[in-house]
């Protein structure tokens, strides 16, 4: 028997149970909601109760209402042998009436309803929803900043869920909607970014410590801003096949790669400013520099080609070594940041694609084929490259690795001392990319392994230097004895290309062993 209107009172009232402490009432309500989730009208009573103009108050309950409104939808939407499903008479309602509550002021219910889109468009989009993104492009023209960041919350989660759709049809229609939504995306967030950046200036010249409760629109627009940001990273990456596959070109890298980098430039002084004074600003900075550096990461890993253009490689990696080489010192405690800038530079320089290939060419051949298509970038990125890391420059790169990052922090120490076990495991199991030092560690196996013959040298007259300044009978914390311990490691990493270099017997003989002994007595 199918649900309605008049059943709303009742599926309120197992909603507001189904939150009770008492187990004597909580269980009677999850049951009698279990049973009702397959009868026609549930969903539709659910979506009542979420857009009530007068429980606008009742989050608990509204958000209870929207979680069984998903896990509905994961069940019954796509009809099934065992169950009739929801009729198209109900989805039609239920796709309309999620479009008309667009202007949600609850974040959390608004998360909710942009999930519930996303699912839902991943069984209809395009063939029983064509009119979804165009209706969503159309209400973006004449929204408020708050129903805009929602409709942006709603294109987010729903680009996101289509892009996982591997299918040649799914593919060819996420290629489609990035070619109708990019140059808006793209015009939006540029827009954005001049309002923010004057925001920014109007508060760090009024000293104006409560700017965040005074510029509430500027902080939505920022989140609206780093949303956008997310579908132009989307658009890009999924909506074109990777140049690796095609060797074509794909053109918004070279639109969008400088305009992001510049955008970072431009945040980051503000890094220091809000520190003090305007913690969620400061936040906002973290987030927006961190994830501008994580979209050039992750366009340079899906279009190598494209990226390698003089006009992006050569700023962004350039931008990134600086970071790494010579941070400004208030940069050095954003460790995110200068993470994602070390990500960058390894993925550079161990990204396969911008190898020397070995590949001839048939004498008298015309026709240019993707083998020297693949080996002209190759060459190309090769001369940027080579004139970004003079030897030089990787000397002094390396130096840094190991004198500046390997080093143990006092926080480290700190933790060490407090929990040895735990610190240990830490180290252990860290995934590189999340911590500083395992990050610098894994850039600087890269960099060993492109120039080995350069920097073996340099690493043994490090580790002997460490070694001269720290003898043996000291076992006391001392900066010596921090870097005799990443002069160590820099050379535990990279051993086996130090053979001609460093006669391990002689280092174990007369350092390691005399090292432990003393340690011992």
């Amino acid at each position: 028997m199918a649900l309605s209107a008049s059943d709303l009172p009742a599926i309120y009232s197992l909603l507001t149970n189904s939150m009770s402490q008492d187990e004597t009432i909580r269980k009677p309500a999850e049951a009698a909601l279990s049973q009702s989730e397959s009868r026609p009208g549930f969903c539709s009573c659910l979506m009542e109760v979420i857009t009530a103009k007068d429980l606008a108050s009742q989050v608990d309950v509204r958000l209870m209402a929207s979680v069984y409104f998903k896990n509905s939808v994961n069940r019954y939407w796509r009809n099934r042998r065992d169950s009739s499903g929801i009729s198209s008479e109900e989805k039609l309602h239920l796709r309309q009436r999620l479009l008309s509550h667009l202007r949600e002021e609850n974040h959390q219910i608004a998360q909710m309803l942009a999930v519930l889109i996303s699912k839902i468009a991943r069984f209809d989009y395009p063939r029983e929803w064509p009119e979804l993104f165009s209706f969503l492009a159309q209400q973006l023209q004449s929204a408020d900043v708050l129903t805009s960041h929602r409709i942006f919350t709603i294109l987010f989660r729903t680009l996101k869920e289509l892009s996982t759709k591997r299918l040649t049809a799914d593919q060819r229609n996420f290629a489609e909607i990035s070619s109708h939504l990019f140059e808006y995306c793209w015009h939006l967030w540029q827009s954005d970014v001049q309002t923010i950046l004057h925001g920014f200036s109007t508060i760090t010249q009024s000293y104006n410590s409560d700017g965040v409760e005074q510029h509430q629109d500027l902080y939505l627009t920022c989140e609206r801003w780093l949303l956008c940001l997310k579908i132009v990273c989307q658009l890009v990456i999924s909506g074109f096949q990777s140049d690796a596959k095609c060797f074509q070109e794909v053109r918004p890298v070279k639109e969008v790669s400088p305009v992001l980098l510049n955008a970072a430039q431009s945040f980051l002084p503000y890094y220091k400013s809000f520190q003090n004074g305007h913690p969620t600003l400061w936040d906002f900075i973290k987030r927006a520099c961190t994830k501008l550096m994580k979209v050039l990461v992750a366009i340079q890993q899906r279009h190598p080609y494209s990226f390698g253009d003089k006009c992006v490689l050569e700023p962004v990696l350039n931008f990134c070594l600086n970071k790494i080489i010579d941070p400004e010192p208030d940069i050095l405690s954003f460790e995110q940041f200068l993470i994602k800038c070390m990500i960058m530079a390894k993925s550079v320089l161990e990204c396969k694609e911008y190898k020397p290939t070995l590949t001839g060419r048939v004498m008298d051949e015309n026709a240019v084929t993707l083998e020297q298509m693949k080996k002209n970038i190759s060459n190309a990125v090769a001369g940027v490259l080579s004139s970004l890391l003079p030897n030089e420059r990787i000397v002094l790169l390396c130096n840094v690795l190991i004198r500046r990052y390997f080093v143990l922090t006092a926080t480290d120490l700190e933790e060490w001392y407090e929990n040895p076990e735990a610190f240990h495991h830490e180290q252990d199991m860290v995934q590189w990319t999340e911590k500083l030092r395992p990050c610098a560690e894994a850039l600087y196996i890269v960099l060993f392994e492109n120039h080995s013959q350069l920097l073996a040298p340099i690493v043994v007259s490090i580790l002997q230097e460490a070694m001269n300044g720290c003898p043996t009978t000291v076992t006391e914390i001392t900066p010596g004895l921090l870097l005799k311990d990443a002069a160590y490691g820099a050379a535990a990493y990279v051993y086996y290309e130090l053979s001609n270099y460093l006669s391990f017997k002689d280092w174990c003989v007369h350092s390691l062993v005399q090292f432990l002994v003393s340690t011992w007595l």
